[in-house]
């Protein structure tokens, strides 16, 4: 059934139509209530339709009440709904927009900042811009030139449902997945596609009942959130409380408030909640499953003892092309064991031979069994990139899904992680290619090149390195590059390099191109790298990364049980 059918259904239901779905603060919706409110909202958003313009609307939002109404809006009036990634900044946020030919553009005060220097470029009329000011955490009053939300709103205000009709086949989001600078690519998903997803989440992992609630703290422009938070909810007519954005010390104090049972995580969250300090009561919480991706097997182990509940980590893509679930028992470091079909090829479709290990559990093939996880058996859920078919193409070649990660398989046949297609990285749940951020460090004065390359984070995914390569006579002022950085407008949090390599050669081909697989191999290894590094933690600068910060690295990779990412 196509999604506004469900918003209906739980409506409809007399009892079900009492019960609270949405919890925000001290705000709270019933499911009676959001049908009515998604339906004001469909009705505007059917006002403002652009004749021979695809009826499509952006959502550049935080977790707030008002983007579940958009979602729900967009799912009754029959449009697709685009989640803009709040991260994007200047030229690359513009982009994304005008890509997906949003039509209307739903936002909110905290973002005109980003979003005001490039409006014009974003193909949306500055009269469809509809800004929010409904959940303003300063309570100003903002100054704009678009539309204000309510305003747009207000006629609408004893609206019904226009009972568009709508088909499970239909496009009913794109959700990018990259930040590509010169094509981007928006996954096309379904009404269909969500509904199943949420129903077997729902039903086959979270074991759900109208009793429970989940937790949205990740963003709602992330197919996570939306598939593995919203959708569940929705399906089973369960509660949901939400964030704003995802906060480790706010975390435990909303699961007790909003009476959380399921949580949905992509990244590192497990990772940054653990490094609160534990409390007697940690476990003495409502939460019983938690379900996300890429967390280590040693943080895995840790939560689960520590809040008293079952975690569910599992490899997957947004696409829908493919994934592996994690079971208990499973060795140290695997992702699970793959279904029939899913396997690791080489650049030909050529399976890899399976992993060798030595005693010590240390990887002794890997330039023979690692290459590219691939699904035999069909594209699964991927429904294509929107106005981009070659990338579609690539990814479907041969009737067979190319996830572009990387990985190989042990004796038994269990799966492991082994890092991206060299030009991509993955930081907190996010991927996106490098040569964006090389432009970026390269405006820089003193900065002649740069090469951008993903290096392995303990706690899963990648972390940012730079090497640079200097002008004659430049030397590198710490304080001074982490003051540069901060003020470009067009670079996003995730794209931070976290180490930053000085070097005066770097490693490459005869025809000058930089071997990135030699930088990712030596990593930040003292024996592998004689340049010098510098790191740079949250909200410092950068500062020399000394043998000592190497071994304290190393204990954090091996508790995680991940060592053998440090290899050469």
């Amino acid at each position: 059934m196509p999604v506004g059918d469900l918003i209906r259904a739980n409506a409809e239901d007399a009892a079900r139509s009492r019960q609270i779905f949405l919890r925000f603060g001290d705000h709270e919706s019933t499911f009676g209530e959001y049908h009515r409110e998604c339906c004001r909202w469909a009705a505007m958003f059917l006002a403002r339709r652009r004749a021979g313009k695809p009826f499509h609307v952006g959502i550049l939002l935080d977790n707030t009440p008002d983007y579940l109404f958009a979602l729900g809006a967009a799912a009754i009036a029959g449009a697709v709904a685009v989640g803009v990634n709040n991260t994007k900044r200047d030229r690359h946020l513009a982009d994304d927009i005008r890509h997906t030919d949003c039509a209307l553009l739903v936002t909110e005060d905290r973002y005109l900042p980003v979003l005001s220097p490039v409006a014009n470029e974003t193909g949306v009329d500055g009269d469809q811009i509809l800004v929010s000011r409904r959940w303003s955490e300063d309570g100003s009053v903002s100054r704009h030139g678009f539309t204000d939300l309510d305003d747009a709103l207000s006629p609408f205000a004893n609206a019904v449902d226009p009972l568009v009709g709508v088909k499970d086949t239909d496009a009913f989001v794109f959700l990018f997945t990259s930040g590509t600078v010169t094509a981007p690519k928006a996954v096309v998903c379904s009404h269909g596609r969500l509904v199943e997803t949420g129903k077997n989440l729902g039903g086959h992992l979270y074991g759900l009942t109208a009793g429970d609630t989940g937790y949205i703290a990740m963003p709602l422009f992330h197919a996570n959130s939306l598939m593995c938070g919203f959708m569940p909810a929705l399906y089973y007519g369960a509660g949901l409380g939400m964030a704003r954005r995802f906060s480790k010390t706010r975390w435990l104090e909303d699961i007790r408030r909003y009476r959380v049972t399921f949580f949905n995580y992509t990244g590192k969250p497990l990772a940054y909640i653990l490094t609160t300090p534990p409390q007697p009561d940690d476990a003495d919480n409502p939460l019983r499953i938690c379900f996300g991706n890429e967390g280590s097997h040693g943080v895995v182990s840790e939560f689960e003892k520590r809040f008293g509940c079952r975690v569910i980590d599992v490899f997957g893509a947004s696409e829908g092309g493919l994934g592996v679930t994690r079971q208990p028992g499973d060795p140290p470091g695997a992702m699970g064991m793959p279904a029939p079909g899913i396997i690791v090829v080489d650049e030909s479709g050529k399976e890899r031979p399976r992993a060798r290990f030595d005693e010590s559990g240390r990887l002794l093939n890997a330039a023979e069994c690692v290459g590219e996880i691939v699904n035999t058996q069909g594209t699964a859920w991927f429904e294509g990139y929107y106005k981009n078919p070659d990338a579609t193409a690539d990814r479907t070649r041969g009737g067979w899904y190319w996830s572009g990660d990387l990985g190989y398989r042990d004796e038994r046949g269990y799966m492991y992680f082994a890092g991206r297609d060299i030009e991509w990285l993955r930081v907190d749940g996010e991927n996106f290619l490098g040569r964006p951020i090389e432009e970026i460090l390269q405006r820089h004065p003193d900065v002649v090149l740069a090469a951008v390359y993903g290096v392995p984070d303990p706690d899963g995914g990648d972390r940012v390195m730079a090497a640079l390569i200097l002008r004659d006579g430049a030397a590198f002022d710490p304080r001074g590059f982490a003051t540069f950085l901060d003020s470009q407008p067009d670079l996003s949090p995730k794209w931070m390099p976290t180490y930053v390599r000085i070097s005066t050669l770097l490693p490459q081909t005869a025809t000058a191109k930089v071997l990135k697989n030699e930088l990712r191999r030596q990593k930040y290894r003292p024996d592998a790298c004689v340049d010098p590094i510098h790191v740079r933690g949250r909200g410092e600068a950068y500062h020399p990364f000394t043998a000592t910060d190497y071994q304290a690295l190393l204990s954090r990779f091996a508790t995680a049980g991940k060592a053998s990412l440090l290899e050469i």
